[in-house]
Parts: C-alpha cells; structure tokens; sequence
C-alpha cells in the first residue's frame, strides 16, 4: 500500500518544487528597484495610452460569439453521435433530430432578431 502512494507523494513534490522553482527564478531575474517612472507608466503593446480606457462595445458581438459557441457545441455532439450511429439505433436518431430541432429554432430566432447581422 505505501509504494502506491510514494508515487503520489513523488508528484506532489515534484510539481510544489516546479511552482518554487519558478517563483525563484523569478524573484532573481526580476528588477530589484524600478523607478516611479516605470513603475506607473502605462503599457499597452508598447504604444502610449491615447484616451480613456473605458470604451463600450456593441452587445451585438458578445450575442454572436454565444452563437458561434453554442453551435460550436453542437458540433461536438453530433460528431460522435454520427461515429456510433450504427449501433445506437433509431431511439439515438430521434433524440438527435430533437436535439438539432430545437437548435434551429434558436437559429431562427436569433436570425429573426438580427443577432447574426455583422455590423
């Protein structure tokens, strides 16, 4: 019983002394005094910062990256529904056609709604 959990011991130290170790290095490639000047200068890509950060976006792509992620899910299920199909049966076949039923009624609605208009 105590070699099976000599190995997990092993990995618990090995992974606590990975995390150790790249505090470490860190800590001793890190600058040891920066500047205020440094410190509180603004960094975005390198660029100076031109006027306030705060910048709205359209609801609009949040609503069509949702889409994108829910048909992208979709995917995921169909594929390996189709994979085993043969041997699921037709009880499978209708909970699909259920399942994409119900999604194309989402698709029309947002379409409907003007969600998949890219402006």
């Amino acid at each position: 019983m105590l070699p099976n959990y000599l190995y997990i011991f092993l990995f618990l130290g090995l992974g606590i002394g990975f995390v150790g170790s790249a505090f470490a290095v860190s800590w001793l490639i890190r600058p040891k005094v920066p500047t205020d000047v440094v410190k509180n200068a603004p960094y975005e890509c390198g660029e100076t910062v031109q006027g306030n950060s705060r910048v709205q976006f359209n609801v609009r792509y949040y609503l069509f990256a949702l889409i994108f992620v829910i048909f992208d899910v979709e995917v995921l299920f169909v594929v390996p529904w189709a994979v085993v199909f043969r041997q699921m049966g037709m009880v499978a076949y209708f909970e699909m056609v259920a399942f994409i039923v119900i999604l194309g009624w989402g698709l029309i609605y947002a379409w409907k709604k003007g969600a998949l208009e890219w402006q």
